[in-house]
């Protein structure tokens, strides 16, 4: 796991509650130095602040997106909900607001690592124009390729596996990240318009990724 963490104390705390709970800990105080070991080690999961003394932490995020969909985490103290919406549509597959207890924080890392690892499913499913390839990891609209994070996948495949049906908000946190009571709504809301922008030729309107206003979302046939 690789913690970008410019504060001293809060990096302290973060290493001894992590460490504590089982997980092998990296960390970079820099954006700089977060790239060159994410270059250097194999990274399973990412913890990301917001705040650091040289790169903006989404532009840090953004830069990460390009090169890897491993599973990263912003933790900082911006509670704001402007602040969470820009930080999933970085790329982040999860925002978390300090103050936090480790080991929620710890119960979401593992369930990201578990969904990142888990099997697929074989099934090609069309939708529309859409055509996706879960052995495959691909998505295929209008016949070309979409390039998706890994978290934008597995929505897009959990949707797929219930074509046609209505899948609720606290559904897709199960089994996209699997979460329970963990989960915060606004996670699936903000993928679901990532997934829109890249999926739907026009996202205002789609015609694929379906709201079903109080209920949740599905994929039309």
């Amino acid at each position: 796991m690789l913690l970008i963490e410019d504060d001293p104390a809060v990096q302290r705390v973060l290493t001894i509650a992590l460490r504590e709970e089982g997980f092998r800990l990296d960390v970079a105080a820099t954006a700089r130095q977060a790239l060159d070991l994410f270059a250097q080690l194999p990274v399973e999961v990412v913890l990301l602040d917001l705040m650091l003394p040289d790169l903006d932490g989404l532009e840090l995020c953004r830069r990460l997106r390009t090169v890897s969909d491993v599973p990263l985490i912003m933790v900082t103290a911006r509670a704001d909900s402007h602040d969470m919406v820009a930080g999933l549509e970085s790329g982040a597959d999860d925002y978390i607001v300090k103050p936090f207890v480790a080991k929620v924080l710890a119960a979401r890392v593992r369930a990201l690592m578990r969904r990142a690892q888990g099997p697929r499913p074989e099934r090609v499913v069309t939708a529309g124009p859409l055509e996706v390839r879960p052995a495959e990891a691909v998505v295929l609209s209008g016949g070309k390729p979409v390039t998706l994070t890994r978290t934008e996948f597995r929505l897009l495949v959990t949707l797929a596996e219930r074509l046609g049906e209505v899948v609720s908000r606290d559904e897709l946190l199960r089994e996209v990240w699997g979460y329970d009571y963990l989960g915060d709504g606004r996670l699936v809301d903000v993928h679901i318009r990532r997934l829109r922008a890249k999926v739907e030729p026009d996202p205002s309107r789609p015609r694929q990724l379906i709201t079903v206003r109080g209920l949740g979302y599905r994929l039309r046939r």
